[in-house]
């Protein structure tokens, strides 16, 4: 937009882009569209060398799961429209995943009410959850303990929230697992982005996890604006 000044002259030179008083409203913010947001997301090679996409990824309209436990993910909010992107960097020491997945609605009316439904879901959480061994023809896992706790975000403007994951097996299976799952706002669109990190042979957390799921969603949402 053209910058507004109170010299005649000058205005009359920007007629053709229009003129107007200082009393006029602020124009509306643009939405955002699904191209720009399918741009925004990061590919596997801006986040590293060796990230990739997984063999198997989540279905695009499946969302992650917010609380500990055994827990079940929390649905779409229905009305938007999905942009999904996900990689993961396996080493032998342990593995990083990473998952994004935009909401496209038609008005912020709408992503706004999509937070605020996938905030009620996160405040549901149980803050601590204790598992017991799981052994069967799907999976093998040790008992674990696992924390919960949730955020206020603000970030480049996109306002939300993120759930914080601790998850700590059973000493005679040292290992370790830390989740963020941030759900952001801007406009008209609900950026839940996924990062997660599992390691074998530690109990301590992660001690890059925050910085780096900071960074992750630091860098979509600054694209976008």
């Amino acid at each position: 937009m053209f910058a507004r000044t109170v010299v005649t002259a000058a205005c009359a030179l920007l007629l053709v882009a229009g003129c107007s008083s200082g009393d006029d409203p602020a124009p509306e913010p643009r939405l955002i569209d699904v191209t720009t947001m399918r741009g925004a997301l990061l590919q596997a090679a801006e986040i590293g060398p060796t990230w990739a996409a997984p063999q198997q990824s989540a279905a695009p309209d499946q969302l992650p799961v917010f609380c500990g436990g055994t827990s079940t993910a929390p649905s779409v909010p229905p009305g938007g429209e999905i942009v999904a992107s996900s990689f993961v960097d396996e080493g032998k020491q342990g593995a990083q995943t990473l998952d994004q997945k935009a909401l496209v609605y038609g008005d912020e009316t709408l992503a706004t009410a999509a937070r605020t439904a996938l905030r009620a879901v996160a405040d549901g959480c149980k803050a601590t959850v204790s598992v017991p061994a799981t052994v069967n023809d799907e999976k093998s896992e040790p008992a674990y303990t696992e924390t919960v706790e949730i955020k206020t975000l603000d970030e480049a403007g996109w306002k939300g929230f993120v759930v914080i994951r601790h998850k700590k097996y059973d000493p005679a299976h040292p290992g370790a697992a830390d989740t963020a799952v941030a759900v952001l706002t801007s406009r008209n669109v609900v950026l839940v982005d996924t990062y997660a990190i599992y390691r074998l042979g530690s109990a301590s957390p992660s001690p890059n996890f925050d910085a780096d799921w900071q960074k992750l969603v630091g860098s979509v949402v600054k694209r976008v604006g």
